[in-house]
């Protein structure tokens, strides 16, 4: 997308984020909505900051994601107003001056120190809805995150606008580079922290940018789900690579899993083609109207029949899914919503006023279970793993008879598999990013 798509892609942005706040501040008989970028955190009995993580309702505004003590103001019927701190330090770099594409759309303040932002803010605290954290009160200014407020906007924040889809398909495009560059460092037989660097050098984005924690995972390792030790040696027999790695675009996050075989020839090979060609199915039907719960059981089954066709599983899907059986090897959930946050927030949320969508009993995982909608974004991320935990459970439980220990066996050396694309739900067929960005690099 040129600059003046951008810009015109953002200001409808600025617009709908204005209905939306105008409506919440309504539900919550509030007359300003006033958000804090957040500050830093400081490490006990210590003088050293965590990383500056910026505030997701702040970012929703404006393209700024390293901006600790500024704040944004809306007023119906006003220019929403950024309270933008550039200080006098020579300890530090200090933020450039705002510009680019978004800057005509506030009235914006600039400020030296973080107290001289209250000046700026509203003159009746008590009148305000005010979102952040705790550490971010200043003077009366204190974060109240009323309900009413938060579940409104937090529910209507899962239907991006088109502005926020490009952003997340730049994220894709930097993750996919950063995927492939890891790919490469994994198959030249680099340590999971030399994968680890590759990654990031690719993505130009150092750890503490990145949206999550890297999972690098080689061998037995890619059956713990959130692996992120990164061993500094390689094993001597690399026989298997997990990774699951996103990327930062804007504020906006991309969430992308791989998994790989040293030996493409491999009975391994055979099975994470398998999982491939279900998740692809099961990218397919992220379409309006359908429930995320269906999906998530759906994948239940499609991987069940991976399992018995693989000689794995004795049991049927359906089987399979009723004794339990299949979360043994597929104990998550298949995804969730995604945007400025990786776990993005309300995918529970029964309706903009509140309420809960349970979960699909026996899954305790899951993360969303809505019903999808056009401009919904989510993650799809079968998997199918040899965790020992949760094997020597089904060993020791009443269906242990379901499977061939034999051929978990043969398995168990590889940890596991799971693949993961961001998918958009339109009017229409699903727009996957994540194969799109793949499919970019690959004719580049």
């Amino acid at each position: 997308m040129i600059a003046s798509d951008i810009g015109t892609a953002y200001a409808a942005h600025v617009s709908v984020l204005q209905q939306r706040s105008e409506r919440a501040l309504e539900r919550g008989g509030f007359d300003h909505l006033v958000v804090p970028s957040g500050t830093l955190h400081y490490q006990v009995f210590d003088d050293r900051d965590y990383a500056y993580a910026v505030n997701p309702q702040f970012k929703a505004w404006a393209p700024l994601t390293r901006n600790p003590g500024s704040w944004l103001v809306f007023t119906p019927g006003r220019k929403p107003k950024l309270v933008y701190l550039q200080p006098f330090d020579y300890w530090h770099v200090v933020p450039e001056a705002p510009s680019g594409y978004w800057v005509e759309h506030f009235d914006i303040v600039v400020i030296r120190t973080p107290e001289e932002a209250a000046q700026h803010l509203p003159a009746d605290a008590a009148r305000c809805a005010i979102l952040g954290e705790p550490q971010s009160a200043l003077g009366d200014y204190v974060p109240n995150n009323p309900p009413a407020v938060v579940q409104y906007l937090e529910y209507h924040r899962a239907f991006k606008t088109p502005y926020e889809i490009e952003m997340m398909r730049g994220a894709s495009r930097t993750g996919v580079r950063a995927h492939r560059a890891a790919e490469a460092a994994f198959r030249n037989g680099g340590s999971e922290f030399d994968i680890h660097l590759a990654y990031c050098a690719a993505a130009r984005q150092d750890a503490f940018e990145l949206p999550y924690r890297n999972i690098v995972a080689l061998n037995e390792h890619g059956a713990v789900l959130h692996y992120t030790e990164l061993d500094r040696d390689a094993p001597a027999d690399p026989r298997s690579f997990l990774i699951d790695a996103g990327a930062a675009h804007a504020g906006y996050a991309s969430d992308i899993t791989r998994t790989y075989a040293r030996d493409t020839g491999s009975e391994f090979q055979q099975l994470i083609d398998a999982v491939d060609a279900a998740q692809q199915r099961m990218c397919a039907q992220v379409r309006a109207g359908i429930d995320y719960k269906r999906i998530h059981l759906d994948a239940h089954l499609a991987l069940a029949g991976i399992l018995k066709n693989f000689g794995i599983s004795r049991l049927s899907p359906e089987a399979a899914l009723e004794t339990g059986v299949s979360s043994v090897f597929f104990p998550h959930g298949i995804g969730h919503g995604i945007g400025l946050q990786v776990h993005d927030v309300a995918g529970f949320a029964e309706s903009d006023r509140g309420g809960t969508i349970a979960k699909p009993e026996g899954h305790p995982y899951l993360r969303l279970t809505r019903v999808l909608e056009p401009g919904m974004v989510v993650t799809i991320e079968p998997g199918i793993y040899f965790a020992e935990l949760l094997l020597d459970g089904l060993r020791q439980g009443p269906h242990a008879d379901a499977v061939d220990w034999n051929r978990i066996e043969q398995f168990r050396p590889y940890g596991g598999i799971r693949i993961e694309d961001d998918v958009v739900c339109t009017d229409g067929d699903p727009i996957n990013l994540t194969r799109d960005a793949y499919a970019e690099a690959a004719a580049s």
